[in-house]
């Protein structure tokens, strides 16, 4: 949430790239877990009401697999949220000392959303065999509802770093509080919904990728083939709503934050026709050996050929962020992004011509890479977003470089947490690769009986 990607700032600034580093590595790898907390409760929901419908024995045993799955990776997405939380003290005490009071309430409201998500997985899952199917379902609700908020909170804390609000500043000193107005800041709206709908497609292309490769492998029974459409179906719906949103995004930032989209496409000079830029990297104040799309930018932003669209030749080169990674960073995005919608797009057609799956084998193959590219896409994505604002932490109010700890020793803090997420890392896929490898043929249906067809009321 700080800028944390971004390259080094000046000499003698090595703190400040070791906290950057270390809060990189914390947010990249929890958004991941955070994004499948948002998701998953919506599959497993999904999988149990349609069994309890239906009676079907393969959808209640991916609902009771997922919901373990859940429940791990909401264990796990717990420490590491922890670990962030003690971060953005220790690491940023510049933000939090000055602009505490003013993002207070996202973070108290997100604690809250937490430990209520925490409850009701706890409910759901220990209360297969102990509620009746409804009630037990009626159980998760909570949970999907709490991600939900969860995500919403947190996110509308990084959207005031990108427009601070809801505050007055006299003599240095933050004064006239309205934490409310700060939560709903302008960029609130485009951020959120931006993250949320990207947390539904990195879980349900990253769950469906699993049963793709399982597919690909043979197993194309029916448990295997509803473990991959009922995320694919989800990931796919929301692909198409994610090209509308990444376009209001990009509107938003022409309006409010224009340098950040001079670096995101790599424009150096304001006017009109601006070109879209594909590629490239810069070198001698100019952008080089991109693919440039004639007047594309200024068409995208306005509509219009004239639209006029700000340059980074408006900006201070000390105020400019790091172009080429920012700039690489939104083409992998916008890619990856569009990759996707053209796979969802496939999908669609080959349900609606046979109600069947594409029978190429290579829409197996690609779907079995649509969760590393919704990973690529989402990780990037946070990239324009922090490393597009620098050098500020609070847009155009506090520079990252006057928000780290000036305490030395940051560094070994970054090592010891890298070896933390290493640990991590390593211990839930070892955890997952088990319980995937385990015999589900020995595993007993949960109530079986009270998931019997149900007559129409």
């Amino acid at each position: 949430m700080t800028g944390l990607v971004a390259l080094a700032g000046p000499a003698g600034a090595a703190d400040l790239a070791a906290a950057r580093m270390q809060m990189a590595l914390s947010l990249g790898w929890h958004i991941v877990l955070a994004c499948f907390g948002v998701g998953m409760p919506a599959l497993l929901l999904s999988a149990e009401w349609r069994a309890i419908r239906t009676g079907d024995d393969a959808l209640l045993r991916l609902a009771r697999q997922w919901a373990k799955v859940a429940g791990v990776l909401f264990a796990v997405g717990a420490v590491s949220g922890t670990i962030l939380s003690f971060e953005m003290g220790l690491l940023w005490p510049g933000l939090m000392g000055t602009y505490g009071q003013v993002i207070g309430l996202p973070f108290a409201l997100e604690g809250i959303a937490f430990f209520v998500e925490a409850i009701f997985i706890g409910a759901y899952l220990y209360a297969w065999d102990r509620l009746p199917p409804r009630v037990h379902l009626l159980s998760g609700v909570p949970v999907l509802v709490a991600g939900v908020a969860s995500a919403f909170f947190v996110v509308t804390a990084n959207a005031w770093m990108n427009q601070p609000v809801g505050f007055v500043m006299e003599n240095g000193r933050v004064t006239q509080v309205a934490p409310w107005r700060a939560m709903f800041n302008p960029a609130t709206p485009p951020q959120t919904l931006h993250m949320i709908v990207a947390a539904f497609m990195v879980a349900g292309f990253g769950t469906a990728s699993v049963y793709a490769v399982a597919m690909l492998r043979g197993r194309r029974d029916r448990y295997h083939r509803l473990g991959f459409m009922i995320p694919f179906t989800m990931a796919a719906v929301f692909a198409p709503i994610q090209i509308f949103l990444g376009d209001y995004a990009a509107k938003f930032l022409a309006e409010r934050q224009p340098t950040k989209l001079a670096a995101a496409e790599g424009l150096f000079r304001t006017g009109p026709n601006a070109p879209l830029s594909l590629g490239g990297f810069v070198a001698d104040g100019r952008l080089r050996y991109a693919v440039e799309i004639p007047s594309g930018l200024s068409l995208l932003v306005g509509h219009s050929p004239s639209t006029v669209v700000q340059g980074l030749d408006r900006v201070p080169v000390a105020d400019r962020p790091p172009v080429t990674p920012v700039h690489l960073a939104f083409d992998t995005m916008v890619g990856m992004g569009s990759l996707l919608f053209l796979l969802a797009a496939w999908y669609a057609f080959a349900w609606w011509r046979r109600r069947d799956l594409p029978r190429s084998r290579w829409f197996l193959r690609f779907a079995a890479l649509s969760g590393v590219a919704a990973v690529l896409a989402l990780e990037t994505g946070w990239i324009v977003t922090e490393v597009g604002r620098q050098p500020w932490v609070v847009y155009g109010r506090l520079r990252t470089l006057d928000a780290v700890n000036p305490a030395p020793g940051l560094w070994a803090g970054a090592v010891i947490v890298a070896l933390v997420y290493v640990f991590l890392t390593v211990a839930t896929v070892y955890v997952l690769r088990r319980m995937a490898g385990a015999p589900r043929e020995q595993e007993p249906a949960p109530r079986a009986a009270a998931y019997a067809p149900q007559e129409p009321e």
